[in-house]
């Protein structure tokens, strides 16, 4: 076999950081591994590792407050380390390419996106102005980008989250880097997007024989993408090796308890049963017949339509799961909820009062009562602010308290959320991005809120980190009370904490009822799409699924919402001609407020389920032979 080029060579790495008494702290300690032209290097362990730092070091960068202390990091036989300033700056860009976690955070939201993309490549010389645009379009076609030929021209406010983080790789991509670093990189990314991603970083690193390496805390991904896994904990590397030697033999008892905490397969079961102390006859909040979208309203429909007659209740002491892709409208779902979107049509009501669709118009008292936590914590929380001021703001808003009453009532809140009350006169710099969401969480919960709307609390976070937020949440509903509108594409976290689930697809609900009943067996095609998305820890199941998946769905389909028919007849194997596109499909109304939108009969979705379950026991079989 060929023994494939070199192009990254660690040598005992290492990065120290002193604190304010001069004392010197050790981050990364002695770190070496090697990465060769063509392949896919995982760095993982869970928050706090050096993951990230490692991966910056090969842009000769560290975060303020560290520094290089010793060792090598040669990129194509040249010492990052030691290299000018000037020759840093060439390098940055144009050999290795950063993608960072946070897109938000990235973009420039006053400079357009097709801008943004292309700099990089046009600013180093690798390509001009007219390349690097149909480069930036080939790769938003690759990434499955809607509206390809037109995004560009967006600003970064004027598209899902989602599609920023993939249009985010695309600005990697677009200078054809040797190396790509690539930071948490689909960890926002809802399950089937993911894929997308996953495939064409796969495709472009093997097809112009670059190098990546990968950060992540999900090991399922990892299986996916790796050719080689380096386990750090601590800034120590606590086991390397091929993927294959990694993940079916770990060796260190920390990478087995890594594989331990992998995310299981959304099914029925995962969740606690809720409790009854808070119930009510009346929900919490109930969406009626609701229609909502951006750009106006015109003969009394929006511009530019999103939800169409949406139905949702959300029971007192309840936690209700949207899911659905990016651009889905689950995030507006929110919106029109907290009042941020006036629906076009369609009634809103808390506690069964009807509310006014401009949060401007609703009382003080229904506005404390319905609180949002935002997305992304690092943007959502004000970074000159201390963490108290933060929190006491709602306090003295909502309950009108100051002073010492004020500062006491914080403390109880960050003992709520589980931070020391230290915490008070902290800036959110200086906080890990799992205590940043918590106070992002704490800053709702001061309002002592009815309902919470959480969007995508827990997607930045790694799988431990998160699962305590989980735990959090779970603690906060049984003792207040709270009902809770989890926005999530984690469908795993969902099913351990959601008491219902509402299957959003291009601003319709295509599914929803009790979480046990919604996830086994998945009636919908387009539920059974989403859970069959969710990565396996095994080798080859990206290539297996999406061998199965493009021959059953057109998978590479954009979203599309439409006025008429069911919007997933585009994408659907069950599809019928002349019947999906042209009508509305009908709702189909099973036990315990199970719902099913689909022009296909109950027994004609169960028996595709059946056979569905029937070809993976003879799969299994088949690999159990060989």
């Amino acid at each position: 076999m060929m023994q494939k080029e070199k192009l990254v060579e660690v040598k005992d790495l290492r990065i120290d950081a002193k604190n304010d008494d001069g004392d010197i702290i050790p981050i990364v300690k002695g770190v070496s591994f090697d990465i060769h032209k063509g392949e896919v290097v995982a760095l993982i362990g869970e928050s706090g590792s050096g993951k990230t730092t490692i991966s910056l070091a090969s842009l000769a960068y560290t975060k303020p407050g560290l520094y290089f202390s010793g060792g090598e990091l040669l990129v194509d036989g040249e010492d990052m380390l030691k290299a000018e300033p000037m020759r840093t700056r060439e390098i940055r860009g144009s050999k290795v390419a950063y993608l960072a976690q946070s897109a938000a955070a990235t973009f420039n939201p006053a400079i357009t996106i097709g801008e943004q993309v292309t700099e990089s490549a046009v600013l180093h010389g690798i390509l001009s102005q007219s390349e690097a645009d149909k480069r930036a379009v080939e790769l938003y076609h690759a990434l499955e980008l809607p509206d390809p030929g037109r995004i560009g021209f967006r600003y970064p406010h004027q598209v899902s989250g989602g599609q920023l983080q993939r249009l985010m790789a695309a600005m990697a991509l677009c200078g054809k880097p040797d190396l790509m670093v690539l930071d948490e990189p689909t960890t926002a990314l809802d399950v089937t997007t993911q894929i997308e991603v996953l495939k064409a970083f796969k495709k472009v690193i093997h097809e112009e024989n670059s190098a990546a390496i990968y950060v992540t805390h999900d090991l399922a991904v990892v299986a996916q993408i790796a050719d080689y896994i380096v386990v750090l904990y601590s800034g120590e590397v606590m086991e390397q090796g091929t993927a294959d030697e990694i993940i079916n033999n770990p060796g260190h008892l920390y990478t087995q308890r890594l594989m331990a905490a992998v995310r299981p397969k959304p099914q029925a079961g995962l969740g606690s049963s809720v409790g009854i102390e808070h119930e009510r006859e009346i929900p919490a909040i109930k969406i009626t017949d609701m229609t909502a979208g951006y750009g106006g309203i015109v003969n009394g429909e929006p511009k530019v339509p999103i939800l169409r007659d949406i139905n949702v209740s959300v029971l007192n002491g309840h936690v209700v799961g949207v899911i659905g892709e990016s651009g889905c409208g689950k995030s507006t779902l929110a919106r029109v909820m907290a009042g941020l979107l006036p629906q076009s049509r369609g009634t809103v009501k808390l506690d069964d009062v009807e509310l006014e669709g401009d949060l401007r118009n609703r009382k003080l008292e229904e506005l404390q009562r319905i609180q949002f936590v935002f997305q992304m914590a690092d943007t959502a929380l004000n970074p000159k602010q201390v963490i108290g001021d933060i929190i006491g703001r709602p306090l003295e808003f909502y309950h009108g308290l100051k002073g010492k009453k004020k500062h006491a009532k914080v403390v109880e809140i960050l003992e709520m959320v589980e931070l020391p009350a230290d915490f008070a006169s902290r800036y959110p710099m200086e906080l890990s991005g799992g205590q940043k969401q918590r106070i992002n969480m704490a800053r709702s919960l001061a309002a002592n809120p009815e309902v919470m709307l959480c969007d995508e609390v827990t997607s930045a976070l790694d799988s431990i980190v998160g699962a305590n937020v989980i735990k959090l949440l779970t603690a906060l509903r049984d003792k207040t009370g709270v009902s809770f509108v989890f926005i999530s594409h984690d469908l795993s976290t969902v099913a351990s904490f959601a008491d219902e689930i509402v299957v959003l697809y291009a601003g319709r609900v295509v599914e929803q009822g009790p979480t046990d009943e919604v996830l086994t067996p998945p009636y919908h095609p387009y539920t059974r799409l989403l859970i069959s998305s969710v990565p396996e820890l095994r080798l080859g199941w990206l290539e297996d699924t999406m061998q199965k998946r493009e021959m059953a769905v057109g998978i590479a389909k954009d979203v599309e919402i439409t006025t008429v028919g069911c919007p997933f007849f585009n994408r659907c194997p069950m599809g019928l001609e002349g019947t999906c596109e042209k009508q509305n499909p009908p709702v189909h109304d099973l036990s315990s407020g199970h719902q099913i939108t689909c022009h296909r009969t109950v027994e004609e979705l169960e028996a595709v389920e059946f056979e569905v379950q029937q070809a993976l026991k003879s799969h299994s079989t088949d690999e159990a032979v060989v």
